[in-house]
């Protein structure tokens, strides 16, 4: 459950993290497409997508699905993730924004990651070289396709899934109702974005031992030095000089933090997930974004800083779109502020309140 979420990018929350909210009756199972074609043209004969699902779902006269909601994880993470206390304790209990009696919750774990069909299942680099587009239209899928759901009243999406709700709002229009992504940016993975996780991937193949995939043991350097540029992409520097404010306190931390994460995800997977953003580029095609939209960032976000200029110049572009800039203190938590709840819910109320 808690391995290696190297680019959830939440690593500095989950390691202080209790296991788990209590949540209620989760259900887990399986969707298997049969000869999946990826965007490259390359193919499998079966893609497994793994999710969960919380509450029941409610029908209208025609019997459509009215209360399904879809929450996306990061990259290396699950829908598991959103079991911690600080998202499942603030928004799925009785009376709580996404009340699991009033909703129907799906968490999918995406292709390459969790229990779904990745790399690590036994083709290692041989695996086909997936993107986003492959990613939602697995989603979409399995939401059409295996639930029967033809309109999600919202998709929340963290980090990667918030660069997924977006794709989804061009992409499938009359598929959403609302959206709400929290953490990442419109735009090409470029600039910094691009170049810390490409020094990720390369330390990883640079180390002997991870052989073009072909490893029999973790290749270690490769994955520390990985872990190392995520411990400060996902870092809020004004609550660890807080939190950790000796040299001394400061070591430990990242000792403590490194023997118990650095071996706990396959490598090869890390590689896959960590590129799967390449393509990614909803920017030419915000305007048809027509769904009401909440899109959060933090002030203290290392990965999607706010001083580009760039929401400035999204939000003009899309009218239905209300953005928040959740202002940096040592109780925010960088980029991963994303997953705690108790900083955007009730903004997240007042959306699904419209």
């Amino acid at each position: 459950m808690r391995k290696f979420l190297i680019a959830s990018l939440a690593l500095l929350s989950a390691i202080h993290t209790p296991a788990k909210a209590d949540v209620a009756s989760p259900a887990e199972a399986d969707a298997v497409f049969a000869n999946f074609t990826f965007t490259n043209g390359e193919r499998l004969s079966e893609v497994k997508i793994h999710y969960t699902t919380l509450g029941t779902p409610k029908r209208d006269a025609k019997g459509n699905v009215t209360n399904a909601v879809m929450i996306l994880h990061g990259t290396g993470g699950t829908g598991h993730q959103f079991f911690q206390p600080q998202f499942a304790g603030e928004l799925f209990g009785p009376g709580q924004v996404l009340d699991t009696t009033k909703y129907f919750i799906i968490l999918p774990d995406n292709i390459g990651h969790g229990k779904s069909t990745k790399p690590s299942d036994g083709l290692r680099m041989a695996f086909p070289k997936y993107d986003y587009a492959d990613m939602i239209a697995a989603q979409h899928r399995l939401v059409t396709e295996k639930l029967g759901v033809k309109k999600l009243k919202l998709i929340l999406g963290t980090s990667m899934g918030c660069m997924h709700a977006f794709m989804w709002g061009a992409t499938y229009p009359d598929a959403v109702e609302k959206l709400a992504p929290f953490a990442c940016l419109p735009v090409e993975i470029a600039g910094q974005n691009r170049m810390w996780r490409k020094l990720s991937m390369d330390a990883i193949k640079a180390d002997p031992t991870w052989n073009n995939g072909n490893y029999t043991a973790p290749p270690l350097a490769g994955l520390r030095t990985a872990a190392s540029l995520n411990l400060i992409a996902g870092a809020n520097p004004l609550a660890l000089q807080a939190q950790y404010p000796t040299r001394a306190t400061a070591e430990a931390f990242t000792d403590e933090a490194f023997a118990r994460i650095v071996t706990r995800n396959d490598a090869n997977d890390i590689i896959y997930q960590l590129d799967s953003s390449r393509n990614y580029n909803p920017w030419p095609t915000l305007e048809s974004i027509k769904a009401p939209t909440l899109w959060i960032n933090s002030a203290d976000d290392f990965i999607n800083p706010p001083n580009y200029g760039i929401t400035e110049t999204a939000v003009k572009r899309m009218p239905t779109t209300k953005f928040i800039l959740i202002p940096a203190s040592k109780e925010t938590k960088g980029h991963g502020t994303h997953s705690w709840a108790k900083f955007w819910k009730d903004e997240l109320a007042k959306l699904l309140a419209q």
